[in-house]
This record gives C-alpha cells, sequence and structure tokens, in this order.
C-alpha cells in the first residue's frame, strides 16, 4: 500500500479492508443568537415546548435502544437519560423565565454543562459531545427539523466525521457504512467501541482528515491504522478481496480456544443484556467474560427492585445455560451518573465515586444486586462468577468476596487500578479469580483521559507500562493458580491477544463481533510464539514498535 499516491494515519481500532467512497455528515443546526425575546405573557408556553421538544429526543433514544443491544444500547440509554436530566433542563427553562427563545436556552444551557465537563477532564470531558448531539436533536425538533444525524448513502461508503456522537454511530449500518474514520476520539472511546460490536474498519486520531473531501475514493486498512487517498483501483480492489478471503476464513472458525500446540484459551464474549447474550451464543464464545449490568440501571429515577434485576441477570444466563458467565456489579459515577444514586460534586469524576466505590455512598445498593444475581443463579440453576469494578485495596477485594460467597457465588474482581495490579497477589489470597479492564488501566496507568484523541497513543493498550502491569497480574494469577482474564477492548485485538497469552493470560473476553477473529489468530501460532513475542513487546518503548516486534514474531 506504500505505492500509492497519500496515505493519513491514526490509531487502528477495528481491523479490516473496505475501498468506498468518503461521505461526511450533514451540517448541524446553528443557534447564533439574536432571536427576539419572549414576551413575558408566552414564556411557560415557550418553556413547554423546549421541555415537549427534549421528551420527544430522549423517547426517540430509548426507542432506538430497545432496537439495538450492547455497548450501542448502553450509550443510547445514557444519552436519553441525559436529555431528560433535571439539572440541563432546568437551567434552559431558568433561561426561558428570563425571556430567552427555547433555541438559545437549549444552546446557552449545554454550553454551561459543557465548559464544566471540559474542566472536570477524564471521561466527563467525553460526555461533551453526547450533550452537543442532544442540544442540536432539541433544537432540529424545536424548529420542525428532520432528526440530525449520519445520511443514508446511496452505495457503500466510509464514513468520515470529525467526531460521532454515540446516537449516530449506534444506529449506523455496516451493510451501507463499510468503514469509519474519525479525526478525534480514542480507542477506548464510544465511537471505537460500538465500531467493534459492529465489525466496521475503523481508524481514529486522524489529524489529516479534513483534506479528504466527501466523494473521494478512499481505500480503509483498520489493522494498519491507515487511509489510503484515490488509491489505484485495481490495486485497492485486489486488497478488498484480499480481506474478503480472510475474513471467510476467521468466519469459519468454531473454537474451541486453544493456540496451534494446543494450549488452552477460553475465547468470551462481552455482553450488556439478555439481546445481546443471545446474539453471542450464535458465534463461538465459549461463555461471557463480561456482563455489563449497567443497563438497567440507566435511565432510571429509581433502583431497580431485586426481582426485576434477577429476571433481566437470567436472560443472559439462560443464554449460557451450560457454560462460564461472569457478572460485573454495577459500574456507574463518572460518565454513567445515575440518578438515584447520590453522590457528592467531583473536580475529577475518573478518580472520584465509582464502580464499586458507590457502595459505600449508597448502603444496600450493592447487597440488594448479589441478592438478584443469586435469585437468577437459583432460578437457571447457574453458577455464575461474580466481579467488581473499581478495586484499589485487598481490603475491598476482601470484603467484596465476603458478601459474595455468602450467597453462593465465586468472587473475583477487575483489575483496573494500577495499585491492584502492582498487588494483585495480595488480591488473590480474597478472591477466586481476576479480570483486566484494559481501557480504564490504560488511561490510569498513562495519566491520559481514553477519550482524548490528543492523547490516543498514551491509552493505545499497545502500550509497553500497561502491558508490564498485564504481566504482573497474569504473574500473579499463575503463581497462586487462579485464572486471570482480559475483558478490555485489548482482547478483540487479534494480534494483541496472542501477545497476552503469551504474557499468561488464560481468557479473552470481546464483543461478539470480534470473537471469530480472535480466536482463529490465537489458533494459528504457538504457545511458545506468544511467549516470545510478549518478552519481545516488553522490551519495547512505544505502541509502534511494540505492534511491530509482535507482527513479526507472530507473522
Amino acid at each position: 500500500m506504500t505505492e500509492n499516491r497519500e496515505i493519513v494515519r491514526g490509531t487502528p481500532v477495528v481491523p479490516g479492508i473496505a475501498y468506498a467512497p468518503v461521505i461526511w455528515p450533514a451540517a448541524r443546526p446553528e443557534v447564533t443568537g439574536g432571536l427576539p425575546r419572549v414576551d413575558e405573557s408566552r414564556r411557560d408556553q415557550e418553556k413547554a415546548r423546549f421541555e415537549e421538544a427534549a421528551a420527544v429526543v430522549a423517547q426517540r433514544l430509548r426507542d432506538r435502544a430497545a432496537t439495538v443491544s450492547g455497548a450501542a444500547a448502553e450509550v443510547l440509554q445514557a444519552n436519553a437519560a441525559m436529555a431528560a436530566d433535571r439539572g440541563w433542563l432546568g437551567a434552559a427553562s431558568k433561561l426561558i423565565a428570563g425571556g430567552t427563545p427555547a433555541e438559545e436556552a437549549a444552546s446557552e444551557a449545554t454550553e454551561q454543562f459543557a465548559t464544566l465537563f471540559t474542566k472536570m477532564g477524564g471521561l466527563m470531558a467525553e460526555r461533551v459531545t453526547d450533550l452537543r448531539d442532544i442540544r442540536d436533536r432539541v433544537v432540529s425538533e424545536l424548529r420542525g427539523l428532520p432528526e440530525p444525524g449520519i445520511p443514508v448513502p446511496d452505495a457503500p461508503s466510509i464514513l468520515c466525521a470529525r467526531d460521532l456522537a454515540p446516537a449516530d454511530t449506534a444506529g449506523l449500518d455496516p451493510a451501507s457504512i463499510v468503514g469509519l474514520v474519525t479525526l478525534l476520539g480514542g480507542p477506548t472511546s464510544h465511537t471505537a467501541i460500538i465500531a467493534r460490536q459492529l465489525g466496521i474498519p475503523c481508524v481514529v486520531a486522524v489529524h489529516d482528515l479534513e483534506a479528504v473531501p466527501a466523494g473521494t475514493p478512499v481505500l480503509l486498512d483498520g489493522a494498519a491504522g491507515e487511509l489510503v487517498v484515490e488509491p489505484d483501483p485495481e490495486k485497492a480492489r485486489a486488497a478488498v478481496e484480499h480481506g474478503r478471503a480472510e475474513w471467510a476464513r476467521i468466519s469459519s472458525w468454531s473454537g474451541p480456544g486453544q493456540t496451534s500446540d494446543g494450549r488452552p484459551v477460553s475465547i468470551l464474549a462481552n455482553v450488556q443484556d439478555g439481546a445481546g447474550a443471545r446474539s453471542a451464543r450464535e458465534t463461538a464464545a465459549e461463555g461471557v467474560g463480561l456482563f455489563r449490568t449497567e443497563l438497567c440501571f440507566l435511565d432510571r429515577d429509581s433502583e431497580p427492585g431485586v426481582d426485576e434485576q434477577a429476571e433481566i441477570y437470567a436472560e443472559v444466563l439462560e443464554a449460557f445455560s451450560d457454560r462460564k458467565v461472569v457478572i460485573r456489579t454495577l459500574d456507574a459515577g463518572s460518565d454513567k451518573p445515575l440518578r438515584f444514586a447520590s453522590s457528592p460534586d467531583e473536580a475529577n469524576p475518573a478518580l472520584g465515586v465509582r464502580g464499586i466505590r458507590i457502595a459505600a455512598q449508597n448502603p444496600g445498593i450493592l447487597g440488594r444486586q448479589l441478592d438478584a444475581i443469586a435469585a437468577a443463579a437459583k432460578q437457571t440453576q447457574s453458577q455464575p462468577w461474580v466481579m467488581a469494578p473499581m478495586i484499589a485495596t485487598a481490603a475491598e477485594a476482601e470484603s467484596f468476596a465476603a458478601e459474595v460467597r455468602a450467597r453462593g457465588l465465586t468472587p473475583g474482581v477487575m483489575i483496573e487500578v494500577p495499585a491492584a495490579a502492582l498487588l494483585a497477589d495480595r488480591l488473590l489470597r480474597h478472591v477466586d479469580f481476576l479480570s483486566i479492564g484494559t481501557n480504564d488501566l490504560a488511561q490510569y496507568t498513562m495519566a491520559a483521559d481514553r477519550m482524548s484523541s490528543e492523547l490516543a497513543a498514551l491509552t493505545d493498550p499497545w502500550q509497553p507500562a500497561v502491558l508490564d502491569l498485564v504481566a504482573r497480574t497474569a504473574a500473579a494469577g499463575l503463581a497462586a493458580g487462579k485464572p486471570v482474564g482480559v475483558c478490555g477492548e485489548a482482547a478483540a485485538d487479534p494480534l494483541l491477544a496472542c501477545v497476552l497469552v503469551g504474557l499468561g493470560v488464560t481468557s479473552l473476553s470481546c464483543a461478539g463481533a470480534a470473537v471469530s477473529g480472535v480466536g482463529a489468530k490465537v489458533g494459528t501460532v504457538s504457545e511458545e510464539q506468544c511467549r516470545r513475542a510478549a518478552e519481545e513487546v516488553l522490551t519495547t518503548s512505544d505502541p509502534v514498535e511494540a505492534r511491530n516486534v509482535a507482527a513479526r514474531v507472530l507473522g
């Protein structure tokens, strides 16, 4: 591909080859100010008009969430909750009460919160794109305009955008959008996660992207992180055919997960609801390595009861009734706030009350969730494993394990905080397994917002410092004779999956669409190759060198 005319590069997210013309999203509505002030006699009516528009947008997002599953459903539910957020609605209503027209009030209230979120940094800064998307949808509704979003192309196209709101990404049709490239975003952004779920080749943080106009034919290589502008058509079509042949080979993989010389490696799926679990069961996944339980809590004014939770958890357990299912307890806070769970105002929510820390602020919430999981296990005659997010100390692991074991369940914890990786041997004195969440582990290890395109290279899971912590964790598991899995986005990268196996990881959990690619790649290399690749990667100094070294060893 180096013979082609022009190549722009970014951070690779989802492997795959696509050749098609570029499309860009349509311009969003502008609110420039200068509208006439609202007469006092009409302000209540104007406030009602705004609230009705916001309610329509929220309901549309909820309806769309009901038609999808997994990460797409979660982010749509979270955006629906944002459209109905009392703080944002209240700020706009206050402006309207002072005579500001609804469109301008929506815009001004949005910028108030955008400034606040940006100052907070971390995951909250990523919510600015979501909030402005809500604003645009509400303004369009107020003006009687079509809902903004991605145009439906006449032919398969590669979507290029400065950034994408989750509501747009979640609604993409892989038949018409065959590739995805963004100027902003990181390897663990919502856009990247949903692209993996859909199986669309994706590259993010392409800084020269705006120089590529709509209609330009491009060749996208998701594995290399390259966008070739106006390539030789014959070579481009040959590359696509090669990619299709490779995909056909990968899709035929049926398990079980193991290296070419027979070392078992469990290939599992990440799911978020019953529909996602049933879909994952259609793949070669050997079980569920991460069941995110947040979906039944988001967009709720009150905590769901034990019986309601149990019914939701049972759907996933039934889909994999004879297989391993790892359930993660509520991982909210930061970019996933709960209306009913109180938390203090925080200067940096990514380092604040989130994950297991919510339990301390809301006594009983964890116990009720564990009761629901136990009830679902009894109902389905299953033996789920249960893990807690954001564990940082051995004392937290011990306390959590006691509650889990008291209900006859198998306890584990997630390794997302560097402190937990460094003390993995001590955590394993209390729990039966560990699961590494590489998205947050990279963010906290590198002190870099994982949603920042400017810092995408730092939060790349190939960072040697991050992989060193993975190696330490896996070594602790081996010494204790207990399993250590990876359930972060790193496990969806077939090449990196082999390196993780070489580091001593015993299971890999990824989006259902990535299961076959990961399993097929692991099956082509020996355990010794994986170990050698891991050893060499740990001696590198940056992600690019790490990828190149791994590719050389693993082929």
